[in-house]
């Protein structure tokens, strides 16, 4: 297609080339963008599939889908901004929008879960798949020194940041349950550890090990509500220091027991093998090594239940989000959680798939977090705040665009007959609380 030449637009005119309209502001607002920088922009909002949505200039005009009305608005504060979406829009999206050489005007996650949507039918280029293949080797290979330098980088910057917008009963940094959409975070968070205990039909005196503890409320919870034993593996210094006070506060030293340490060094034999949010985060060709664990430690009419996002096919995580929020990782799909299970001979008994209730989960925690937001500003930059924002209100946008999936699988040895006839157990007891 011809690059077009343009005259100025008048204020009071509109303009439409190739399907897309120009729109000119009332105005002056700024040095004026060039012919060049409103082919380049055309050229993008092409490229992302023409979604609803206006792109807007520093000089003030705005480039829209003809005969669409906009949802939002991208402001693009800056030629420079734009040969960076330009050249590279999946990382620099991020880079711009925490450093404020772009905005949105408008629902942040609506705007992305439109972004999402259209951009997915777009045929990906040769630079973004010799990209991905090299993340993907990194986020598949993850060695114990860069998973915990990995880790620290996302939760270790302060117990006080995530207290801020997490569920203030148990610290859940994971998707909640809401079997009544109007629960609050509290009552919802509450729901799902409760909805993990029903899965792993917990029994006082049974031993438990969790992979991945956080800041231990589950572990807790289940120590506490079902009167089992908890050892409990992470490896993140400052969630570990969080949950053994808890545990002393609440006089639960005796039954819970939290260890600063890899997954990889659990001991020991349990009647129950538990990990909710730590999968994504250990590399996909470490699977085969946690099914060789898991084997190891569950007794055999044992049962275990994971919970990870996940994908619906292999697919890499956003390059921003790894580089800047979470370094490593890589949400699995459930072909590719099948290495943890295949090889042991491990057998499936359940898989539930939570994806709305990790939108509406993030939801809560988006909200919270611009609730809050002025609390950080004496402990965290401009961009740091902007950038979990973005974090958030994307994840939003991938859960309810089905790009991001929320799994619980449940498993046990092939030869365990001690199994429930139907799933009456997880919603009677529930009507009952």
């Amino acid at each position: 297609m011809r690059r077009e030449q343009f005259s100025a637009i008048s204020n009071d005119k509109a303009r439409s080339r190739d399907g897309i309209q120009e729109l000119a502001s009332a105005g002056d607002k700024g040095p004026s963008a060039n012919a060049l920088d409103r082919w380049l922009t055309r050229r993008l909002l092409q490229f992302i599939g023409n979604p609803p949505v206006a792109f807007r200039l520093w000089d003030g005009v705005e480039i829209i889908p003809a005969g669409r009305k906009p949802t939002a608005v991208l402001a693009i504060n800056n030629r420079l901004a734009l040969y960076k979406l330009c050249i590279d829009p999946e990382f620099n999206f991020g880079e711009l929008y925490s450093t404020r050489d772009i905005d949105v005007e408008g629902n942040l996650a609506r705007f992305l879960e439109i972004i999402y949507d259209t951009i997915h039918y777009q045929p990906q280029s040769l630079f973004n798949r010799v990209v991905e293949n090299l993340q993907n080797y990194r986020a598949q290979n993850l060695s114990l020194q860069q998973t915990r330098k990995n880790i620290q980088h996302h939760y270790d910057i302060g117990n006080d940041f995530y207290r801020e917008w997490l569920d203030t009963a148990a610290m859940q940094y994971t998707c909640a349950y809401f079997p009544d959409p109007s629960m609050t975070l509290e009552e919802a968070q509450i729901a799902k550890m409760h909805h993990v205990c029903r899965k792993l039909q917990l029994q006082p005196g049974q031993t438990v090990v969790e992979a991945g503890c956080g800041w231990g409320g589950l572990g807790l919870f289940m120590a506490m509500e079902y009167g089992v034993n908890v050892k409990a593996y992470n490896i993140s210094h400052e969630q570990v220091m969080y949950a053994r006070e808890r545990a002393r506060e609440n006089g639960m030293e005796g039954k819970v027991e939290y260890i600063e340490d890899d997954y990889r060094n659990i001991e020991g034999s349990y009647d129950r093998f538990v990990s909710v949010g730590m999968l994504e985060h250990i590399g996909i060709n470490n699977y085969h090594n946690l099914g060789e664990i898991i084997d190891r430690v569950l007794k055999e009419d044992g049962i275990g239940l994971i919970h990870t996002i996940g994908r619906n096919q292999p697919c890499r995580l956003n390059r921003w989000i790894e580089a800047r929020i979470f370094p490593g990782a890589c949400p699995p799909s459930l072909g590719q959680m099948m290495e943890i299970f295949e090889p042991q001979m491990l057998s499936i008994l359940d898989i539930e798939n939570l994806r709305m209730h990790y939108a509406r989960t993030l939801q809560h925690w988006l909200d919270r977090f611009d609730n809050n937001v002025n609390h950080y500003r004496d402990r965290f930059d401009d961009a740091f705040i902007r950038a979990w924002r973005l974090y958030l209100a994307g994840s939003i946008a991938a859960f309810r665009g089905g790009t991001m999936q929320l799994f619980q699988v449940v498993f046990t040895r092939p030869r365990n007959n001690n199994l429930s006839w139907s799933r009456a157990h997880l919603y009677q007891q529930q009507a009952q609380e």
